[in-house]
């Protein structure tokens, strides 16, 4: 079962970057340097799935199409421990959501069908043609093998009430907390049943309530548990299909039989992806640390009895922001995951001891906004990561103190690329160590200076990790050294570094970033005139930020998607009232006003003079483009250099692999420009 935290986030833009120590420099040939065209050839390898024996691995393995300018995917197989892996679904481009079976015989996925709705397949385990398991009128969005492995549990959002007569012509809708793009209603989402073999599908849950959904970029849908006897499905509620209404989730049992639901705890808010022991006896879930205050407050993995009793924390001593939770084959624990320094690392967590962390090396754990591994009963582990000089890979380990082996070879291009080196660096702020990723130009020479270019994460509850960074190594191979600040917020150093954003959203994330720039100025191949500070989302939020507050430290700017105005993005994004807990309060208080102006950068505005590019898109759900406008509108009555680029589309980031190509060179060759692209003898 797979499961990631739905953080409370904006969206981190881009890949992530890698390791090493600085070294002598080497003359590289011009076509070994990584550029843009390399960047066509990156395969994404994601979504593995243990058989229950353990000797199989399913994974999806996706592909850009430039032509066709959409994203393909396939479903693959590898025997373990290592075996070339075959291709099981050569005749499909779109495949998402492989499980084993529990007896291993059988392969499940999703995959459209003629109308381009995702549906259940079933494949045999042994290969052949798969099976449509499913024909729902409306798209399957996640599923879950019952344990006997005859029949599956899959949720699904209500079809539209039929309109008739002039009624097909009224288009009014309750809008109720949503973002400012949406143009109808959502429909609840809800659990059905449907035998493997396929036929008619069984409504298990109805309501105006809907299943924990999330609009993408985000976190994946909290998962549908089976108890271990079949007759009872754990799952997450939210009280209403509205983004806006997103932290009132709750764990709770639905009896298939009879559609009776309970309530595991007295909680009403933040609980997710309830996921049940292998004895009955427990429910798993995540939920941050304080329930009521999200914004910045690690979550946890809590257990609660499922006759009644008190929940506990099971990874309070770690300390880390659990992304994935997975309970071991025997119960006696869970396999957790969470960002930790600059890098994605997994622990083995006792119900009661110690954690044990995995031995990954240099390798940084993948997968949407978590990780994709897996364990199964005799402790292999398969898992996706990437590497220093690589993009993702699957990797296995036969123990949780072997050595990790990569199983596939789908980015072989890379070893041919003379990638730049990377390195974690720390520096004092306020009260905290922060940290962050240093990426240098693949032919560094010490006795140069070269610009500092700035690529912030966004979230902010994400973090930068010294895995592959296509990003970062392109600005690099430019000859830049780029740096990628964790701020306080970041989701990589514990509970009191994530809470201190906490109602200070820019002032302290802004002194973090500053003071490692600083740090970083004090090198001698760091050019301190040539600083170029960029990023996406909430990376585009501490742009704005910096060019506001620190606006005699920049040569020049990128900000995409920023949230510039917390008013804004509070009524018009699909978090909107959320955002209350990240910037403590509602901007229609007085006290809230106050908060909400001093955390805007837009209120700084008249300080700004950085060249500046903006970028957004103008339907983007998340970051209303509004904030974007008012930054553009404000530099050039000011009479500040700056252009803003417009994307089209309901979307946050770019969702086709063309307009993601087409920003990505967008923003290198405006640093390229901006920073020199030059190092100084």
């Amino acid at each position: 079962m797979r499961t990631w935290s739905v953080r409370f986030r904006l969206a981190a833009a881009l890949l992530v970057p890698f390791t090493v120590s600085l070294a002598a420099p080497r003359t590289l040939p011009a076509q070994e340097r990584f550029t843009l065209a390399h960047t066509r050839r990156v395969v994404g390898v994601g979504s593995p799935t243990l058989s229950a024996d353990g000797r199989s691995a399913a994974f999806v393995v996706s592909r850009p199409n430039y032509a066709a300018n959409r994203s393909e995917s396939q479903l693959w197989r590898v025997a373990l421990p290592h075996v070339t892996p075959e291709l099981l679904t050569p005749g499909r481009t779109s495949v998402s959501q492989p499980q084993w079976a529990p007896a291993g015989r059988a392969l499940a996925f999703l995959s459209p069908d003629a109308e381009g709705r995702n549906q259940l397949w079933v494949l045999p385990g042994s290969g052949g043609e798969a099976r449509q398991v499913t024909s729902h009128p409306t798209a399957v969005e996640h599923f879950s093998w019952r344990p006997d492995g005859a029949a599956l549990a899959f949720a699904a959002t209500d079809e539209e009430p039929r309109k008739e007569g002039e009624a097909r012509f009224v288009t009014t809708f309750d809008v109720g907390a949503q973002d400012i793009f949406l143009r109808r209603t959502l429909r609840p989402q809800h659990i059905w049943t449907v035998p493997a073999t396929g036929g008619a599908a069984t409504r298990v849950t109805s309501g105006t309530w809907t299943l924990q959904f999330s609009l993408p970029p985000g976190g994946g849908p909290s998962p549908l548990s089976w108890s271990p006897d079949g007759a009872q499905i754990a799952f997450t509620r939210t009280v209403a299909p509205q983004t806006g209404k997103n932290d009132s989730t709750q764990i709770a049992v639905v009896t298939v039989a009879t559609g009776d639901v309970r309530a595991l705890t007295g909680n009403r808010t933040f609980e997710r992806f309830a996921l049940w022991s292998p004895d009955g006896r427990t429910l798993a879930y995540l939920q941050p640390r304080d329930r009521n205050r999200e914004g910045g407050f690690v979550t946890e993995v809590y257990t609660v009895p499922v006759a009644g009793g008190a929940p506990r924390s099971v990874t309070r001593a770690l300390d880390r922001h659990i992304l994935r939770a997975d309970w071991l084959a025997d119960g006696s624990g869970m396999l957790v995951a969470a960002a930790d320094q600059t890098t994605m690392a997994a622990w083995i967590v006792p119900l009661d001891g110690a954690a044990q962390r995995l031995p990954l090396g240099d390798l940084v754990l993948t997968g949407g906004f978590g990780a994709d591994i897996e364990r199964s009963a005799d402790g292999l582990f398969v898992f996706t990561a990437t590497s220093p000089h690589r993009p993702a890979e699957l990797y296995v380990m036969t123990s949780a103190s072997a050595t990790p082996q990569r199983l596939t070879d789908f980015n072989a291009w890379a070893a041919t690329v003379a990638f730049g080196r990377t390195e974690r660096v720390t520096w004092r702020s306020d009260n905290f160590e922060a940290d962050g990723v240093l990426t240098y130009p693949p032919d560094f020479d010490a006795s140069r200076t070269y610009p500092l270019v700035l690529n912030i994460h966004g979230g902010p509850t994400a973090s930068s990790k010294q895995g592959f960074s296509a990003l970062s190594q392109l600005m690099a191979a430019d000859g830049a050294i780029v740096f990628e600040p964790n701020y306080r917020g970041s989701d990589n150093l514990g509970n009191a570094f994530q809470a201190a954003i906490a109602g200070d959203a820019g002032a302290g994330p802004g002194r973090d970033v500053m003071r490692g720039v600083t740090m970083l100025r004090s090198r001698p191949y760091v050019d301190r005139t040539r600083t170029v500070v960029t990023g996406w989302s909430y990376g585009g939020f501490m742009t704005s930020w910096m060019i506001g507050n620190y606006p005699a430290e920049w040569t020049a700017a990128m900000a995409g998607a920023p949230v510039t105005d917390w008013e804004d993005q509070y009524n018009l994004a699909d978090g909107n009232v959320n955002w209350r807990y990240l910037t403590g309060g509602s901007p229609w208080t007085e006290a809230g006003r106050r908060k909400l102006v001093a955390q805007s950068p837009i209120t700084y505005a008249r300080n700004m003079r950085t060249p500046t590019l903006i970028m957004s898109h103008m339907e983007d759900f998340r970051v209303p483009p509004t904030q974007a406008l008012a930054l553009y509108r404000a530099l050039q009555d000011l009479g500040v250099e700056s252009r803003f680029l417009g994307f089209p589309g309901r979307t946050h980031n770019p969702t086709d692999p063309v307009m993601q190509l087409e920003r990505t060179r967008l923003w290198v060759e405006f640093v390229k420009a901006r920073s020199g692209g030059k190092v100084v003898p």
